[in-house]
């Protein structure tokens, strides 16, 4: 008797499992934004990915994952149709993972700033100094390709000189913002944000000091004076505009999709 029950509950386990498989493979190619109607998301556990999602996509389905990661490879998996998270950073996870894409096209379009005391113009006047130079003269394209690259992990940072006659500037981050903030193979926190941070230390003839923190500390920090301007993919926003000055815009991106390829 229990040899014929431990046998029927195999088969259903297996008769299980080649639904869930028959349902993965039957996943539409989606090359599409607007295929993605209905269709089921990948997002992680307590980010606003999925509200996003729903004001483009109300009859949107949702499954949630502990990382950005773990929800791109459940798309890999076949398990859901696409994830569903920072542009930037899902780029960054289909250039080292073969099979995945990124959308062109945004579920929705934010632009990221760097934040400062609203008192501090002077440094916000600085930081949109620095980024129009580094516009004009080559510099961000060439970052962009380093930081983002096609295919492959980012290229190592360059180095920037910094004397510091003048002081120390401290830059909050939240380095799990692979490829703005991050730590290196050397436990050096790199990034696109990183960079820019040591340009405008540079241009005030300053050190940089960076203190790495819980993304949502970031904000109560800086206002707490413990650091002097903040940045890890920050979207602008003005409910935050309200508590920060935020610098003019230095990259342009959003919550996108990214599916099989």
């Amino acid at each position: 008797m229990q040899n014929k029950m431990f046998s029927a509950i195999c088969i259903g386990l297996i008769f299980t499992a080649l639904l869930m498989l028959s349902a993965c493979s039957k996943r539409e190619k989606v090359t599409q934004l607007q295929q993605l109607s209905g269709k089921h998301f990948a997002v992680p556990t307590g980010t606003v990915a999925d509200k996003l999602v729903l004001s483009k996509f109300p009859d949107a389905k949702f499954q949630y994952y502990n990382s950005v990661l773990d929800s791109a490879l459940a798309v890999q998996a076949g398990k859901a149709d696409a994830a569903a998270y920072d542009e930037p950073i899902l780029r960054n996870i289909a250039a080292k993972n073969k099979g995945l894409t990124v959308l062109p096209e945004l579920i929705t379009k934010d632009n990221y700033g760097f934040a400062v005391q609203p008192n501090r113009r002077d440094l916000k006047q600085a930081i949109d100094l620095v980024v129009s130079e580094l516009k004009k003269n080559g510099t961000y394209d060439a970052m962009m390709q380093r930081w983002l690259p096609k295919t492959g992990n980012p290229a190592p940072m360059p180095e920037i000189k910094l004397t510091g006659s003048k002081g120390v500037l401290k830059f909050g981050t939240s380095a799990v913002t692979e490829p703005f903030s991050f730590m290196d193979a050397s436990h050096t926190i790199v990034g696109f944000d990183i960079e820019i941070a040591r340009h405008v230390a540079q241009k005030l003839d300053m050190t940089l000091e960076v203190v790495n923190m819980d993304f949502g500390a970031m904000i109560p920090a800086l206002m707490a004076g413990k650091v002097d301007m903040i940045g890890a993919c920050i979207t602008i926003t003005d409910e935050r505009a309200k508590k920060v000055l935020f610098s003019e815009p230095y990259y342009v991106g959003g919550i996108a999709a990214l599916v099989k390829e």
